[in-house]
């Protein structure tokens, strides 16, 4: 009889742990998955913004998703940078890989190259009064590496030997991103 007891009480336990969280209930959330995670053929990014007002909800999820996509091009950027100086063994690979990161740099300033939104979700919760928004962005990766090229291009502080390198850079990361296709 006991061991009956202490059976139907570890199963109740056991059912009663599988049923909660420590953490809590978990959400699902719109554009989550694969098809909105970067690969080798896509920089995305999402962004989630919350507010009374609908148009501040949806700046802070713009913000949110582009800072996202910021931060993955430079770091790729970077890493590549980091290859270039690995792979070099000349005294001026470093000058090339500062300009670069700074063409990198320049790019994200002034332009996301072929930005394209995936989805745009807004939602209105009226006990709380906010609006909820969610933003998806991607961006083809090889059209980022061109443009980056163009601006290299205009940009007056490479010189003809650093855009050759960094030519060479860029079109390798063109070439692979293709070849993924």
């Amino acid at each position: 009889m006991k061991t009956r007891l202490a059976v139907a009480v570890v199963i109740a336990l056991v059912a009663s742990a599988c049923g909660s969280s420590p953490f809590g209930k978990k959400v699902k959330e719109p554009f989550r998955g694969n098809a909105y995670e970067s690969n080798n053929r896509f920089f995305r990014a999402t962004g989630k913004g919350e507010s009374s007002q609908d148009n501040i909800a949806r700046g802070k999820a713009d913000i949110e998703a582009k800072a996202q996509l910021a931060g993955q091009v430079s770091t790729t950027m970077k890493q590549v940078a980091d290859q270039y100086l690995g792979q070099t063994e000349n005294e001026r690979a470093a000058d090339v890989a500062d300009k670069f990161q700074s063409l990198v740099r320049q790019t994200m300033n002034t332009n996301i190259a072929d930005l394209r939104k995936i989805g745009e979700q807004k939602y209105f919760d009226a006990k709380a009064n906010k609006y909820t928004v969610f933003i998806a962005y991607e961006i083809k990766k090889n059209a980022m590496f061109r443009f980056m090229k163009k601006q290299a291009k205009t940009d007056q502080t490479i010189d003809e030997r650093q855009m050759k390198i960094i030519e060479e850079i860029l079109d390798r990361q063109i070439k692979e991103s293709d070849e993924e296709n």
